[in-house]
């Protein structure tokens, strides 16, 4: 952001923006495309299959580029601004990464084509797990999930396939910190556990007391944030681990805030059994509509043989200066298949590329300077903003979006930063803080711009308490203002648009 955007005046009224369809913009006889005439013979299409009246726009290639470049300008990106959601790393995506994905021999390789031929890929596949396996200290990792949410699902069913195997069938219930994250409780109770919330103590970590008084015969494990979403390094986490496993449990590690560990603190040698990884938000693979995701699963010694089929191995090892052949083996107690394939290549490349460009010496300075980030943000707005939790953070910190005085809430405070040319933090989450605001700035982004953000934010709190509707109406400079977010979460609009006479038509 350039310092002339920094210094627009907030209070700017909106332009009011009427975006035309793809079909406003359509006139008779424009085309994008002309096709040569066919040098094979025609065949009449299937009569079931044809609709003249199909109001297919008619552009040329120049109107529909014009078009949709408009409107990707509506959207904010990490590379056109700070994008300080908590939780969520929107870290900035080297453009190298993209560069190797779209490598024709990655970009190209099929599939469902023979291993000999694609031993490049499966090579780099299985160079991944290798150092996934030594960041996070597991001692085998799949690289099939999906996306985040996916590789906790895979975790949780290896969990209750281990404890089935050994016929200790009773273990239905699955103990989850309030401070953990959201889709935590969601993966467990999709394969039908029981869910028991675990409270935070008053320093924001996992109540032993109560932890202890949950822990028994029944349970399955614990799925265990850490840091959590509070931002914090839970204090206990390896007596915590402790207690989940001397009542004969495991311990799932939500490996979303990976980001504040690399390099520092390895999952594994604390005692955690299995973990995912979100390679968009340690290793830089793009996040949310740029994707597809990407969350591969590390599991303890004693959960190898329930991994996902297949995994990626040495089939025959090199002889001289050959290297070895890489193939597809089936772990011996295998939860099945996950997913079609073997998970999404293209992310594979993405962060292969990203930690042997950094190497260990790098991914530990990640970490050193996202939590260091983190900490000069929180120290710069804690005289402003509550923050409940009085504590050093790690990546992230979450702060009460209120202000002495005024009726002003934290959606109103992150409507109004959007005036200021920033996106907002995350809104709301965790539910244990009062009107929270969760603000992670991830080690991408400089000090300039972590001034201005506090700047910004420390002037909507002056603002909240002087001109309060300024921030119940906001935002003010944006192409589109205010929305109803709950009209739109409940009256979903799914169709295409199509024109007025055509929906009449029926």
């Amino acid at each position: 952001m350039s310092d002339q955007d920094r210094k627009r005046t907030p209070e700017m009224p909106a332009p009011k923006v009427v975006e035309p369809t793809i079909f406003d913009l359509s006139a008779p006889g424009r085309t994008g495309v002309t096709f040569p005439p066919p040098d094979v013979p025609t065949a009449p299409l299937p009569e079931a299959l044809l609709r003249a009246d199909l109001p297919l726009p008619e552009l040329a290639e120049v109107d529909v580029v014009r078009h949709y470049m408009r409107l990707s300008k509506f959207n904010y990106s990490i590379d056109g601004g700070f994008y300080p959601l908590g939780s969520c790393t929107m870290k900035y995506n080297p453009k190298i990464n993209e560069d190797m994905a779209r490598l024709p021999g990655f970009a190209h390789a099929h599939p469902l084509q023979p291993f000999e031929t694609v031993q490049g890929s499966l090579a780099l596949m299985y160079q991944l797990q290798e150092w996934l396996k030594e960041i996070a200290g597991f001692a085998a990792v799949t690289l099939q999930p999906a996306a985040g949410a996916h590789g906790e699902l895979t975790g949780v069913l290896i969990m209750r396939a281990y404890h089935g195997s050994r016929g200790d069938t009773k273990r239905v219930k699955m103990l989850i910190p309030d401070s953990a994250h959201g889709t935590n409780p969601a993966s467990s109770g999709v394969v039908g556990l029981e869910i028991l919330q675990i409270p935070s103590d008053e320093r924001g970590n996992v109540d032993l007391p109560a932890l202890k008084a949950a822990c028994d015969d029944t349970v399955v494990g614990l799925m265990l944030t850490n840091p959590n979403t509070l931002g914090l390094f839970d204090e206990n986490v390896e007596e915590v681990i402790k207690i989940v496993h001397d009542c004969g449990g495991l311990v799932y590690g939500d490996g979303a805030n990976l980001n504040a560990l690399l390099g520092i603190v390895r999952p594994g040698d604390l005692g955690i059994d299995v973990m995912h990884f979100n390679l968009h938000k340690t290793f830089a693979t793009p996040h949310g509509g740029g994707g597809p995701g990407s969350g591969p699963v590390g599991v303890a010694e004693h959960l190898v043989d329930f991994l996902p089929t297949p995994l990626i191995g040495v089939v025959e090892e090199g002889e001289g200066e050959m290297p070895p052949l890489f193939g597809y083996f089936t772990p011996a107690k295998t939860i099945g298949r996950l997913k079609a394939f073997h998970g999404h290549f293209g992310m594979l490349v993405r962060a292969y590329t990203y930690i042997a460009m950094h190497g260990p010496d790098g991914l530990r300075a990640i970490a050193e300077n996202a939590v260091l980030n983190a900490n000069y943000l929180q120290t710069l707005l804690r005289d402003t903003y509550h923050v409940p939790y009085e504590r050093i953070c790690m990546h992230e910190f979450v702060a009460e979006g209120r202000i002495e005085g005024s009726d002003v809430r934290a959606l109103d405070i992150a409507k109004r930063l959007m005036d200021y040319d920033f996106h907002p933090p995350t809104n709301y989450f965790p539910l244990i803080v009062h009107e929270a605001l969760m603000i992670e700035p991830t080690e991408t982004e400089n000090k300039g711009t972590l001034d201005a953000f506090a700047e910004a934010l420390i002037q909507i709190a002056a603002e909240a308490r002087d001109q309060p509707e300024l921030l119940h109406e906001a935002p003010h400079t944006t192409p589109f203002g205010r929305m109803d977010e709950v009209k739109a979460a409940r009256e979903l609009v799914l169709c295409c648009w199509l024109p007025e006479d055509y929906k009449e038509k029926g």
